[in-house]
């Protein structure tokens, strides 16, 4: 029997954030160390912020939240040339067991290219790689369904891998990691996060490095403070911006989302690339896309409490993205750091100069700035140079 849907009110810091919209939590907070939680906040209410016109396959008017046309064309991303043939693998806790039928909706919404099992497209395994699937969760099973159609909408050529943990648990997710590297996949973004602890170190021994492959992590939706994995030294902490249409060259605005997360580790090493100094640590984040649930993207999902289209935010939409952005850049050379490529190439990002996400010293820690800031980053994709070695 499936896990139910966590329904808990909005926090105030939730509501705050997402200043247009309600929203609830995909998965309860997590309340033992070394436990992890989704990073989704789904849409219940309020109204969201105008985005670009989009239209499904049909032509008829898309569905609330913004598609793949409205993300490829805010990122420059080669959406309709690039990734064929490259695999990006989904990390989560427990099972969807709708997952499959749900994405073949919403490509086919779209119209996309056809991702199923039988085409070779899309494989769902268990966390030791084996067809053995752990208890069906409705709450996560609304984050899977988010991370695959981010894939989709970024990367519609790229193959797809979900590798389904068996609890939320870090040893458990992280196995979990282990198998999609194993199994061939150079993108896996990791749409969790949970306080940091002494262990942590060792989890990105055992887990997190894997030289020659993307590993993306959320950087979490509470506002200014750092978590793990996104504090990995191994990993692209991704953190989110609010996403708008604009009468600007490019079409689009961005700011910080306020709550994206961001902060100085308390336990992982600030890797070499990494220049800022407020941090005498690992910083959090690296880069951004949209997370904003006010300016939230479309989801299709039927395991969760509301069956149907769904509009999701939360840095659960931002790492998928960007890990199917690497994708889009090609395959990261043997041995190399992808984590590292944004800061060699920050000239090609969408700078995030405002918004904040709480309050701080130093302030680019939790507020938009030129160049590098917490909350997003060195930035958002513009096109794909700047996730290239």
């Amino acid at each position: 029997m499936a896990t139910p849907l966590a329904q808990a009110a909005t926090s105030p810091s939730v509501a705050a954030n997402a200043a247009h919209v309600t929203t609830v939590r995909s998965c309860a907070a997590p309340t033992h160390r070394d436990v992890m939680a989704c990073q989704a906040l789904k849409v219940t209410g309020g109204t969201l912020a105008p985005a670009a016109a989009e239209r499904t396959a049909t032509g008829a008017a898309a569905p609330s939240g913004l598609g793949p046309s409205s993300l490829q064309s805010a990122y420059k991303l080669p959406s309709a040339t690039a990734g064929s043939g490259r695999t990006v693998a989904i990390v989560d806790a427990y099972d969807d067991p709708n997952a499959a039928s749900d994405l073949a909706a919403y490509r086919s919404q779209y119209g996309l290219p056809a991702c199923t099992t039988a085409n070779g497209c899309f494989k769902k395994v268990g966390q030791t790689g084996t067809s053995t699937l752990p208890s069906a969760n409705a709450g996560w099973a609304e984050e899977i369904s988010l991370d695959l159609d981010m894939v989709s909408a970024a990367c519609p050529n790229c193959k797809i891998l979900l590798v389904e943990a068996k609890s939320s648990s870090m040893a458990n997710l992280g196995t979990a990691v282990n198998t999609a590297v194993s199994l061939g996949a150079k993108y896996v973004s990791n749409s969790y996060g949970g306080g940091e602890s002494s262990s942590d170190t060792s989890y990105d021994t055992q887990y997190f490095n894997h030289p020659g492959v993307a590993i993306t992590v959320s950087s979490g939706d509470g506002g200014y403070g750092a978590e793990y994995p996104a504090s990995s030294r191994y990993v692209t902490a991704v953190g989110g911006t609010s996403l708008k249409s604009a009468s600007t060259s490019r079409g689009w605005t961005e700011s910080v989302w306020s709550g994206a997360g961001s902060g100085c580790s308390a336990y992982d090493a600030k890797p070499s690339w990494q220049k800022d100094t407020g941090c005498a640590r690992r910083t959090v984040a690296d880069v951004s896309a949209v997370a904003d649930p006010a300016t939230g993207v479309a989801v299709y999902d039927t395991y969760g409490g509301d069956p149907g289209w769904e509009v999701f935010g939360g840095t659960s939409a931002s790492s998928p993205l960007i890990a199917a952005v690497y994708a889009l850049a090609g395959t990261p050379s043997s041995g190399s750091t992808p984590a590292s490529f944004p800061y060699a190439h920050p000239g090609s990002l969408n700078d995030v100069t405002s918004g904040s996400n709480g309050s701080c010293s130093p302030s680019y820690l939790c507020k938009g700035a030129g160049g590098y800031d917490g909350p997003s980053g060195l930035g958002t994709p513009n096109g794909t140079a700047a996730f290239t070695g």
